[in-house]
Formats: structure tokens, C-alpha cells, sequence
């Protein structure tokens, strides 16, 4: 029997049962004693009222002062219809809603009134405090000094956003400016300067997953760094762990790196590395299980709250947290806590994930921000371990009604907010800008851009009612030039991610010249098909790349950005071929002719298909799809468009080449087998030299090298349960029980037996790789627990006494603004004291869990234990790069404490991309450390390598071609 999932059950070491206040506690419109009352989810408070305070902070940002109003740009008049969309969706949702229950009647059992299951998440208090590692001391110890010289207000300030559209960037803080502290920009996203101009539209992540290639990922993200560095963006947001990939029709899989935990893990690594390395501060993204768009937010589809995603102790440590941990290692210095519920507890104030998992057992010691929105409550989510509120609005967008801003500070005044919690709150964020060397003068001069327009002088406060406008656009070029140019690094990233699975007969590469003989001086035909081969209606037709038009080389929302140009896959071949000896047509269009034998079929020796699947966040909807996908097929027609080419291509005789460009897995099944589809070329999601990197594959100039990041299979239904979106609510709160546990993706497939199209880790090269030689050293001794925990050091210390009231109030004479937010209070008689109803639990304090210690965990879990050496050898005639892959498979009959573990037929644990010339051999090593070859106990809440049997190591070219073994 494996361990248990049941996640209504309640055992040491589980994410036991208890009630949602226990964790969720309020709502937090103001901060008083009653701010932590039980939030009913069936009864949705009225709003009380919030301070609406109307000045803008004090900026650091040097503008020209102008009067005279501006139009806002289309995009943000975009985003501004797009919000009325959604409201109109709403009232049109909520009167079917009225129509149903009048038709279900008195005696009916209607969906809403079906009380939502209790919480699942235990407590976890007090919120562990930063500064109690030595990699990050220094820092601490210069933001004590600066945070004992800050005021209330200022610490309020700093946590605190000033509003959405208040500010140059998505993001933006308030300074503290007594203290010496700056504004803060924070800016989308994971693939480049989202709503900026002179930038580099980078491939998406799971084109980068899909290199599997380390220091090409560190390179792409370094190259990031240095944009947002640029632009004067000082926290970058990104890159996108979560979604994993649960589910392959996911809207967002696409910002991250692969369906799988350690690919996604070295992947994020890799790219925070790069970030940071530039001075920027990265953010890991989107903790926690954040696996679908709908209904990821409250009322966004219709049903009060968002959706929970109900998981298990021990497949949130092995699968979901295990990339953030890996991001934690590489000195991520913030994370962004999800939208939607975990256990039933919203993730930006649960608990047991921000306090236990993360800053306790994950050693994080830098600070945590909410998506914008996602913080539902005041108190409850400064107690559970939120530290900045984003964009710093409350429970709806650009209300001005903030959940902290002035009713942080009464729940501090109040004592409903520990002062030590609010120091560790400000003292975590200037950590992380010390840590990141943002103090360097001249080094950060705050933004040069802005969000909301590219006219060079606008308005510096559009959300608000303040008609002043300023110098907001410098128009700084950070694409770099010549060898440093960011494109040649987005190029590369692009080839490499393109993935070969299909190439019967070796069709491709294809010779620019044409025919190679036989042919006398017969021009070849080749003609390219599909809207995705073209610009449709230009790169940026629409806002946030909203719509699925033209070629594909985005996923849309926030984590997508405006293109300076986009070289189709149409522009880059018909300047590839040589037009003397080849004729080359172009029609990049979904509608073709009905009439078989026309010639724009006939007259083809070869046909290029372009077909593409779209999808992203869930604020956007386009051509029924809503975020998520609704299947796993070519969109737009694009089945029987590769249908129709390929029956008529050449009058039947021609060969057919299919490209895709995808947000994920496509079902190739409807023509995989047709005759004339001779090569399938997953090119991913490119950015902006996408029919160049296209190009150097096609005709050779590059060796594909790309692997599958996630499993092709040959249908949806064939990823089990676990891989279906809940597109319709089955409760009041939205349940997604994430049953399947560690069996996601190839995990799924394996365990049974099911034969996909093209496994995870595929992909097909040129020329051919040989492995042999396979070596196992052990480096240390199998020991079933890690290290005992490492004393930590001690965390800043500050006189805890609270201000009086009075000095957080408003300034005389001070001009408020409409809809900022602001930390001072109105009036010094809003502050009362009184006894607060903290949660069930919150006087318990928690022991440190044994798996901590260290940045991403108990140190010794990064001991290598075992050595994996390997030869191997290029066997073709083609200079080429094949990425060798080692999977684990843990000893059979393991227990723990007399229970039998399951685990999946076997695990990725290590990769390495390696380029070999023709004929030419590489030793390769890899490593396995003791988390690697642990599971993750939920009776002793420790990581523990099982001691009795044998391992079974298998390394090869993919998921499911391993020809090597050998068991340690």
C-alpha cells in the first residue's frame, strides 16, 4: 500500500484538517480587533469602508513637469475593455445563475448553497524571521542599520504598493526616504520588459526547457538581467516555475520550463543566476500549485472564490516545491505567492506554505509578494508570512481600498501586527536589495520607461485623479549591440528549442539549392501553408498578445511582451532559398481552395504546414479560450488544413513537411501517418527570430537539438484525471484534488502503460550518438536522514516598541491623490486596542523543521552521494549535441515506519547537453546528491534515502530510450 493521498486525512506529518479561519482569517478592509473573524464564503462581506488616501508618495524619479492630460495607450485602453468584458461576462453569468436556481426550485440542490470543505492546511506560526543565514548576514545586517532609521509609515511604505497605474512600472513601491530607501519598480515578465519598447522579445520558457541546455538557459537569463537592469526594473518577475505542467492544456504552462520537476528546477535555477547576476532582483513564480487558469481568482468566472488545489504532503515537496527550493539554492532573493487556494487556504495566507514550507523548512530569506490581487486578507496574510502587497489595491482592481497601505498600519498600532513582524517584513525586502548590490550608486536610477504610453512626456500618476505629467519615456535601447546583442542569444535559444520528432526518409535538412541530382536543371517547388507562417496582422496586432493570429511566437497575458520585430517563418524562407534553383510560393492562409487539383497544391514538390496551438492567462479570452485550452489540438483549423496538404501536395506525390509552434503538447494523431507527411518540426515558441532559428534547422545550418519538455501523447484523456482542467466549478469554492499525486506527465504514462507519441526528453538529430561505458562511484555512504539541522545565526534585533499614533498621521497640507495608497492614517482615535482573535493555533509556536537549514533545505540534502560517468560518441557524420539523461528508479519494497512507499517507474534526476564533432567521443559526468536519491516522509517530515536495496540508474536519450543501466 503507498503512502496516503487521501486528503481529507488526518495523520502526523499530513496537511491535516481544521477549519479556514484557522488559516484564512479576513478579509482585511481595516485592521482591527475583528479583522481576523472566520471569511464565510457564503456570506461575501459588504465592504466597509477603506481610508482613501490621495497623495502620491514622494518619487526619486527625475520628470519634467507638465499640466496638460494624456490619452493612455491602446494597450491600456485594451486592458480597460478587457475589465469591462470580464464585468459584462459576469452580470450575463450571474443572471444564468438566477435563471437556474429559480429553475432547480425550493427543494433543489443547488451549487452555492453546498457548504465549500474545510480547510485543509495546518497552521504554521510564528512567520520564521530573515537574516539567519550566513550567505545572506551582510545583508541583514546593513538593512537593520537603514530599517531602525525608518519610521512606521516609511516600513509601511516600503511593503506596500502605491496602486495599480500609479506609478512607471506594473509594480511599484513607495520609498523611504528619510532612511535612504528608493521606489521600487517591479516589471512582467519571464521572456522579457513587458509594456517597455527597445527590448528583446526572448524565446518563452518552455521553448528554454526544451534546450535542456544549462549555460545557453544562464546566458538567456543574464541577458534578461541586463534589459531589466536597463530599464531601471529593480525585481523582475520571473521566472515561472508554477504551473509545472499538470495538466498539458494549462494556459500558462508556457512561461515555465518543462512537466517536471528537476528540469523546471535547473532550468529556473540557471535563469536566476543570470538575472541576479546582472543586480536584478529575480522572483520565483507561482508558488504554489497553480496548475490552471480557471477560476484561479474570485468572481473572474463567475463563482466567489478561486479554486483550491487540494495536494498531499508528499507530492508538494517531491513535485511542486521542488523547483523552488532549487531556486532558493541559487539565492532567489523574492517569491510570488499564487492567486489561487491550497488546502482550501489562499496561498498569499496560508500559513503552513509561506511560514512552514517555505521561509522555515526552504531557508528563504528573502521576501515574499503577492500576484497583484492575490492577497486576500490584511492581518491573516502579514501573519502568514506575506511581506509586500502587489500592486497594493485590495480586493479589486485600481480601488484605492488597500488590505495594507493605512490599515497595516493601524493593525500595527493596534497590536493586531506584531511590530517585530512588520520589521521583518521591510528588513526581508531591503535585505534583498543589499543582497543584490541595488545600493551601488548610479547603478539603479529608478525606471526610464513607462507601463502606460510611449509618448515621451505624459502622465506620472494615470490611475489617479492628478493631471500632472512628467518626462516618462528615454527611449534607452537594451537590446545590446554586435556580439553582445541579446538577439544572437535569443536566436540560439530558439534553435536549440526546436524539437525534431518526425523526419522519415532524412527529408530534412533541406538543401538550399534544391534538388541535389537527378534533376538537371529542373527548379524544386516548394510552397510554404498555414496563417502561422505569417504576420497575419502585425506582431503586436494585439494587446499582450491576446489573440492567435499570424505566426506564433508567444503564449499571451502578462508574461508576454511587445515585439520590435518578429521575422516570420514566410520572410526567412523565401530569402533562404536560392531563387535560381528553387521556386518558392507562399499562401499564409487556414482557408485553401476546395478544388484539389488546383496548382497551387499540384505545383509542389514540397509542402511546409504551419499550424499552431494558443492559450495563456485567464484575464484574456480569444476565439473561445478562455486562458486554458480546451483540447490539445491544432487550432484554427489546422488538422484538416495539414489534412488537405498533404493528400494534394505535389497532386499526392509530394512530401510534407508540418511545423508547429505551440504553448504546449499538440495531438498529432488525425495525420501523423498520412503518407506524404514525411517530417514533424515542434518549434515551440520562438520569440522574435523565430523564422530565422526556423531556417537554420530546416536547411541544416544547425543540428536540431531540442528535447520534448513535456509528454506528446495521442490524447488528452490519455494524461489520466490529474491531467484534466476543471472547466466547470463543482463547489462554492472550486475543488481540484490533485489525486494523482507524483504521477504527472511521463510519471503517468509510465505507471500505466500507456505508449505516447513522442515521450518526454525526445527529440531527433542529424546525426547519431552512441552511449556506452556506464561507471557508478560512491562518494559517501547511504544514510537514511540528512545532517541534523545547522545552527542558524541570529536575525536582526529592534526595539519593538510601538510609535505614537500620531506621528502616522497625514502631513499637513498633504495633496491627496484619488485611488493611492498611502501608509498614514486619517485620524489617531482609529487606533484602539483591544484583545485579537488570532487563528487557532497561532500561539503555538512551530519547531524548526529538521529538513531546514539552509538556502533550499537541509544542507546536507546537496551532498553528492554517487558519481555517474558515461561515454559517449558521435556516430554520424554531422557535428551535433545530444543531451544525455539520467533517470532514477528507487529500490523495490521500501517502507517507512512499517508503511509500503509507491513510487513512479522512474525519475528524472540529471542532464547534460553535450556537443560532439563527427567520430569524436566525451567522457560525461553526472551527479546524484541525497535529495535526489531521498523521498519525502510524511510521518517523520524529514527527507529519507532509503538503505536497504539496490537503485537502479538508466541514462540515454530520452524518457524512454535508456540503454544503459547499472544499480548502486
Amino acid at each position: 500500500m503507498a503512502e496516503s493521498t487521501d486528503l481529507g486525512e488526518s495523520q502526523t506529518g499530513l496537511l491535516a484538517r481544521h477549519r479556514r479561519n484557522e488559516e484564512q482569517g479576513d478579509l482585511g478592509y481595516q485592521s482591527s480587533d475583528d479583522d481576523l473573524d472566520e471569511h464565510d464564503p457564503l456570506n461575501h462581506p459588504s465592504a466597509q469602508q477603506h481610508l482613501r488616501l490621495d497623495r502620491p508618495r514622494n518619487s526619486s524619479h527625475s520628470r519634467k513637469q507638465k499640466s496638460s492630460g494624456v490619452q493612455l495607450e491602446p494597450a491600456v485602453r485594451a486592458m480597460k475593455r478587457g475589465l469591462w468584458h470580464r464585468r459584462k461576462c459576469l452580470l450575463i453569468s450571474l443572471g444564468l445563475l438566477g435563471v437556474l436556481v429559480i429553475l432547480l426550485g425550493g427543494g433543489g440542490t443547488f451549487l452555492y448553497k453546498t457548504a465549500p470543505k474545510d480547510g485543509l492546511s495546518p497552521p504554521f506560526y510564528p512567520s520564521p524571521r530573515g537574516g539567519t543565514i550566513p550567505s545572506w548576514e551582510e545583508s541583514y545586517r546593513k538593512a537593520e542599520e537603514m530599517v531602525k532609521k525608518m519610521s512606521l509609515v516609511e516600513k509601511v511604505n516600503v511593503t506596500t504598493g502605491v496602486g495599480w497605474m500609479m506609478d512607471l512600472c506594473v509594480g511599484n513601491t513607495g520609498p523611504a526616504e528619510n532612511a535612504g530607501f528608493p521606489a521600487l519598480c517591479l516589471q512582467d515578465g519571464p521572456l522579457g520588459i513587458r509594456f517597455a519598447d527597445l527590448i528583446t522579445a526572448f524565446p518563452a520558457g518552455i521553448t528554454t526547457g526544451a534546450t535542456w541546455n544549462k549555460d545557453l538557459i544562464y546566458k538567456r537569463g543574464r541577458a534578461l538581467g541586463a534589459e531589466f537592469r536597463l530599464k531601471g526594473v529593480n525585481v523582475m518577475l520571473g521566472p515561472a516555475m508554477g504551473p509545472l505542467g499538470r495538466m498539458p492544456a494549462g494556459g500558462r504552462n508556457w512561461e515555465g520550463f518543462g512537466s517536471d520537476p528537476v528540469l523546471q528546477g535547473i532550468a529556473a535555477a540557471e535563469t536566476i543566476r543570470g538575472i541576479q547576476d546582472e543586480g536584478v532582483i529575480a522572483t520565483a513564480k507561482h508558488y504554489v500549485a497553480n496548475e490552471q487558469e480557471h477560476y484561479r481568482q474570485d468572481w473572474a468566472w463567475g463563482t466567489p472564490h478561486a479554486i483550491s488545489s487540494n495536494i498531499d504532503d508528499r507530492t508538494l515537496h517531491e513535485v511542486y516545491t521542488w523547483p523552488f527550493a532549487d531556486s532558493i539554492r541559487a539565492g532567489v532573493a523574492s517569491v510570488m505567492c499564487s492567486y489561487q487556494m491550497v488546502n482550501n487556504s489562499y496561498a498569499c495566507g496560508n500559513s503552513k506554505i509561506l511560514n512552514g514550507v517555505l521561509k522555515d523548512e526552504l531557508g528563504f530569506q528573502g521576501f515574499v509578494q503577492s500576484d497583484w490581487l492575490a492577497q486576500r486578507s490584511g492581518v491573516a496574510s502579514a501573519l502568514s508570512g506575506l511581506d509586500m502587497s502587489m500592486p497594493g489595491d485590495g480586493l479589486g482592481w485600481a480601488d484605492g481600498k488597500a488590505l495594507w497601505g493605512a490599515s497595516l498600519t493601524t493593525a500595527v498600532l493596534n497590536g493586531s501586527v506584531p511590530m517585530w513582524r512588520m520589521n521583518d517584513m521591510v528588513t526581508r525586502i531591503v535585505a534583498a536589495w543589499y543582497q543584490l548590490g541595488q545600493d551601488e550608486e548610479g547603478k539603479f536610477t529608478g525606471p526610464n520607461f513607462s507601463s502606460w504610453t510611449r509618448n515621451e512626456t505624459s502622465l506620472l500618476h494615470p490611475g489617479s485623479d492628478d493631471k500632472t505629467e512628467g518626462w516618462v519615456n528615454h527611449y534607452k535601447d537594451v537590446r545590446g549591440q554586435g556580439e553582445d546583442s541579446h538577439s544572437l542569444i535569443a536566436k540560439q535559444v530558439a534553435t536549440e528549442g526546436i524539437v525534431l520528432v518526425k523526419n522519415e526518409g532524412n527529408i530534412l535538412p533541406l538543401n538550399r539549392e534544391g534538388w541535389v541530382d537527378g534533376h538537371d536543371d529542373e527548379k524544386q517547388r516548394i510552397g510554404i501553408f498555414g496563417e502561422d507562417a505569417g504576420e497575419g496582422r502585425g506582431r503586436n496586432a494585439c494587446a499582450d498578445r491576446g489573440c492567435n493570429q499570424g505566426t506564433l511566437a508567444s503564449g499571451w497575458g502578462s508574461g508576454a511582451v511587445d515585439f520590435e520585430y518578429l521575422v516570420t517563418p514566410e520572410d526567412a524562407l523565401r530569402r533562404a532559398f536560392n531563387s535560381d534553383k528553387v521556386q518558392f510560393s507562399s499562401y499564409p492562409t487556414n482557408v485553401l481552395p476546395s478544388n484539389n487539383a488546383s496548382s497551387m497544391f499540384v505545383d509542389q514538390d514540397i509542402c511546409l504546414v504551419f499550424i499552431n496551438s494558443d492559450g495563456g492567462e485567464g484575464y484574456i479570452a480569444s476565439d473561445n479560450i478562455r486562458g486554458d485550452r480546451n483540447d490539445l489540438y491544432p487550432q484554427k483549423g489546422g488538422d484538416k488544413l495539414v489534412q488537405k496538404v498533404a493528400a494534394n501536395c505535389g497532386g499526392g506525390k509530394g512530401e510534407t513537411i508540418v511545423i508547429i509552434h505551440s504553448i504546449g503538447p499538440v495531438v498529432v494523431e488525425r495525420w501523423h501517418n498520412m503518407t506524404g507527411v514525411k517530417a514533424i518540426v515542434m518549434a515551440n515558441l520562438p520569440g522574435e527570430d523565430s523564422g530565422n532559428s526556423l531556417v537554420d534547422v530546416l536547411l541544416g545550418n544547425e543540428n536540431p537539438s531540442g528535447k520534448l519538455p513535456y509528454t506528446v501523447g495521442k490524447s488528452l484523456a490519455e494524461y489520466g484525471k490529474g491531467g484534466q482542467i476543471l472547466y466547470y466549478p463543482n463547489a462554492v469554492v472550486p475543488q481540484q484534488d490533485f489525486k494523482e499525486g507524483l504521477y504527472i506527465d511521463y510519471r503517468h504514462f509510465d505507471k500505466n502503460n500507456i505508449e505516447p507519441r513522442y515521450e518526454f526528453g525526445f527529440g531527433l538529430s542529424y546525426t547519431t550518438f552512441e552511449f556506452s561505458n556506464l561507471t557508478i562511484s560512491t562518494t559517501k555512504p547511504k544514510s537514511p536522514l540528512p545532517s541534523p539541522r545547522p545552527t542558524s545565526i541570529d536575525p536582526p534585533s529592534f526595539d519593538d516598541t510601538l510609535p505614537d499614533p500620531k506621528d502616522a498621521l497625514f502631513p499637513a497640507h498633504f495633496r491627496k491623490l484619488k485611488k493611492y495608497i498611502y501608509p498614514y492614517i486619517t485620524s489617531a482615535s482609529d487606533v484602539k486596542q483591544g484583545k485579537y482573535p488570532y487563528p487557532k493555533g497561532y500561539n503555538t509556536e512551530q519547531p524548526p523543521s529538521q529538513a531546514g537549514g539552509g538556502p533550499g533545505g537541509n544542507p546536507s540534502l546537496y551532498d553528492v552521494h554517487a558519481n555517474v560517468s558515461l561515454s559517449l560518441t558521435n556516430t554520424g557524420n554531422r557535428k551535433g549535441k545530444q543531451v544525455v539523461q539520467l533517470y532514477l528508479s528507487f529500490p523495490p519494497g521500501v517502507t517507512d515506519e512499517g508503511d509500503p512507499i509507491d513510487f513512479p517507474v522512474k525519475v528524472l534526476r540529471a542532464f547534460e547537453k553535450v556537443e560532439l564533432e563527427p567520430a569524436a567521443s566525451g567522457i560525461v559526468t553526472l551527479e546524484l546528491t541525497r535529495r535526489d536519491l531521498s523521498f519525502w516522509s510524511v510521518r517523520r517530515q524529514n527527507w529519507v534515502m532509503p538503505t536497504e536495496g539496490k537503485f537502479l540508474i538508466r541514462v540515454g536519450a530520452s524518457s524512454r530510450d535508456l540503454p544503459l543501466e547499472a544499480e548502486f
